[in-house]
């Protein structure tokens, strides 16, 4: 592997996806740049109060991107008119603890097949799938109802877990990055048009009939039954607990899936069978992102270091994976496990035993 850094020191917390803005603005003259390194920008909009970890720029437009915030606002951008349009706050969709009614969002990803499809995901198990064509740009319409959702089977009803990652493959697929778990990889067919609530017998069908389906478009028939037949494809090995991660796909044909870790490695798997391949250093602390070139064999990946390495597959042998690598996968998924523990007994007020085991592990 070879590794480029950039060095934004003027921005220390420059992020990949903003990088990739601040490149689009420049190349459209919403930014001009001086001599001496000075910036002129142009406020396009902003979140109320809220961070934003996450733009989405829609595949093959030089002007729309879209942004979304822990205000639970997602809003669309044409950089032709430097304004930008608020089109709806994504709404919990079963806060059983009666928290809050909207969903803190930290990713969105367009669908590349049919960028009118784009989903967002925040701390909620669910991650939304809505049709912008369905929105009316006079405001008369009410856009906040999703065309789909997607949830593993395990985590319907849990209020301990969130999305931080979201991406979607050349092939509709969505991968979908959970907090204090793992990555799942959901087909379109895998969609539930209803969100379902958590039951003892749980068993969810949407019908038969996709003969009005097109291609790219939101399959009309779902179903995830008990018997595992439908379950998503399972990426696991890293450890995703501290920060908001990314998730995000590799190769020409989608044939990998990347991540960042709390251990401050890189952890690419095989898309299908999710076998773990290739864990790169690329951090003192942790990755927070990684992203692919749209056309060629390269990678992005940023953290807690103030840089951004650029990987690229030139080495001369075929890399293999860490010895300690089961032992790393494997206290990763202890912690997992702990924590997920730890919010139960937090729940039940059961906490007092559970701490010296914690800080042991620790």
């Amino acid at each position: 592997m070879i590794i480029t850094c950039f060095k934004p020191t003027s921005c220390p917390f420059l992020t990949i996806e903003l990088l990739l803005l601040v490149l689009l603005m420049a190349r459209f003259g919403k930014l001009k740049f001086w001599k001496g390194g000075e910036v002129k920008t142009i406020l396009l909009g902003k979140h109320e109060e809220s961070q934003v970890h996450k733009l989405a720029i829609e595949p093959g437009s030089p002007h729309i991107f879209y942004s979304c915030g822990e205000d639970g606002v997602v809003q669309h951008f044409d950089l032709r008119t430097r304004s930008a349009t608020e089109l709806f706050t994504c709404l919990c969709v079963d806060d059983l603890k009666g928290y809050r009614p909207y969903v803190p969002l930290n990713a969105i990803a367009i669908d590349p097949r049919n960028p009118n499809l784009f989903a967002v995901g925040g701390m909620d198990k669910f991650a939304q799938l809505y049709d912008i064509r369905k929105y009316k740009w006079d405001g008369s319409s009410d856009f906040g109802q999703p065309a789909c959702y997607f949830c593993p089977q395990h985590l319907i009803g849990n209020e301990d877990t969130g999305i931080t990652g979201l991406s979607f493959s050349d092939q509709s697929e969505l991968l979908v990055s959970y907090g204090d778990e793992f990555i799942y990889l959901f087909t379109q067919s895998m969609g539930l048009r209803n969100p379902p609530f958590p039951s003892s017998s749980f068993m969810v069908s949407m019908g038969s009939d996709t003969s009005k389906v097109e291609p790219g478009s939101i399959a009309s028939s779902s179903s995830m039954d008990l018997d595992g037949k439908n379950a998503p494809q399972v990426y696991m090995g890293h450890r995703n607990c501290e920060t908001v991660k990314g998730v995000s796909f590799f190769g020409p044909r989608c044939e990998y899936v990347s991540s960042g870790s709390d251990c401050g490695r890189i952890f690419i798997w095989k898309k299908r069978g999710g076998e773990l391949i290739r864990v790169m250093e690329a951090d003192k602390d942790v990755v927070n992102c990684t992203e692919p070139h749209p056309h060629t064999m390269a990678l992005a990946s940023s953290g807690f270091e103030y840089d951004i390495k650029i990987w690229t597959p030139k080495a001369i042998e075929r890399a293999t994976l860490p010895t300690n690598i089961g032992q790393v996968c494997l206290f990763h998924s202890v912690c997992i496990e702990i924590h997920i523990l730890k919010n139960l007994l937090i729940a039940f007020d059961l906490m007092a035993w559970l701490d010296p085991v914690i800080y042991e592990i620790r």
